[in-house]
C-alpha cells in the first residue's frame, strides 16, 4: 500500500486501484470509481474554502479513506479486514452482483463504519461537536452527486430507474440503504464512539462493524423477488466490467 497523507495522495491511490481493475476486468473498480468522484468533490470544496476548517477536512479525509485503502490492500493480500468490507469485498467474487449493489455494499461499510471512525479521530483532543457543521457540508457535496451517480447507473443498465419506480420493495430497500440514513447514522456513531472511553473503543467499533455487517447480508440477500429483479438486472447490464467502470467515472 502507497504512503498517504494528502487528499492528493488518496486521489492518486484510488486511480491505480481503478487502473488495475480496469486492467483485469475486475469489479473492485466499481465503487473506487465513485469514491474517486466524491474525493474530487471534497478536494474543490477545501480550495474554495466551502468548509470551516479546511485543513482538518484534509485530514478526514486521508484518514477515511485510508481506512477502505488498507482494507482493499489487506484483502487482495489475503490479510483480516472488519466484517462490513469483507461482505462489500467477497460480493466481487460472484457474477450475479449487480453494479448497484457493488456500490451499496461499499457505501455501507464506509459510510455506516469507517466514516464515524474517522471523525472521532480526527477530533481526538477536541470537542467532537466542532466538527458538525463540517460533517453536514460533507453530506451536501455527497446529496449532490446522487443524480449523477443515477445516471451513471442508467448507463449500465437504461431501465434501472423505471424498475424502482414501480417496484416497491426494492425501492424502500434502497431507500433503508440511502447515502442520507447512512450519513446520519455515522454522524450519531462518531458522537457514541468520541464519547466511548479510549479503552472501550475497539469493543464499540467491532459490534458496530457487526451490525454494519448485517445490514450487507440485506443487500446481497433481500429476498426472493428483489433478488430476481436483481438478477434480470444483472443480466441487461450493457458493457465489460471496463466499460461499466469508465461510466461510472465521466461527468
Amino acid at each position: 500500500m502507497p504512503p498517504i497523507t494528502t487528499i492528493d495522495d488518496v486521489i492518486n491511490t484510488l486511480q491505480e486501484i481503478i487502473d488495475d481493475a480496469i486492467t483485469h476486468e475486475s469489479t473492485f473498480g466499481y465503487f473506487a470509481a465513485l469514491y474517486l468522484k466524491v474525493t474530487v468533490k471534497v478536494k474543490e470544496g477545501i480550495t474554495a474554502n466551502f468548509f470551516d476548517d479546511g485543513e482538518r477536512m484534509e485530514k478526514l479525509d486521508v484518514i477515511f479513506a485510508t481506512r477502505y485503502i488498507e482494507a482493499y490492500y489487506n484483502y487482495k493480500e489475503n490479510k483480516p479486514v472488519s466484517a462490513s468490507w469483507e461482505k462489500a469485498f467477497n460480493a466481487t467474487k460472484t457474477f450475479w452482483t449487480t453494479v448497484l449493489q457493488h456500490l451499496l455494499l461499499g457505501m455501507n461499510a464506509h459510510i455506516n463504519l469507517d466514516l464515524g471512525i474517522a471523525a472521532a479521530k480526527v477530533c481526538e483532543g477536541s470537542s467532537i461537536e466542532s466538527l458538525e457543521n463540517d460533517f453536514t457540508k460533507i453530506n451536501i457535496i455527497l446529496s449532490s452527486l446522487v443524480t449523477e451517480v443515477e445516471s451513471d447507473l442508467s448507463k449500465v443498465w437504461p431501465f434501472l430507474k423505471k424498475i424502482l419506480k414501480v417496484t416497491r420493495k426494492i425501492d424502500t430497500f434502497l431507500i433503508d440503504f440511502s447515502m442520507k440514513l447512512a450519513r446520519d447514522g455515522a454522524w450519531k456513531f462518531a458522537v457514541e464512539l468520541a464519547n466511548t472511553p479510549q479503552e472501550n473503543r475497539v469493543d464499540c467499533i467491532k459490534q458496530r462493524d457487526i451490525r454494519v455487517a448485517e445490514k450487507a447480508s440485506i443487500i446481497t440477500n433481500p429476498g426472493f423477488i428483489p433478488q430476481l429483479i436483481f438478477i434480470v438486472i444483472r443480466i441487461g447490464e450493457i458493457g465489460s466490467v471496463a466499460k461499466k467502470i469508465r461510466d461510472l467515472m465521466q461527468k
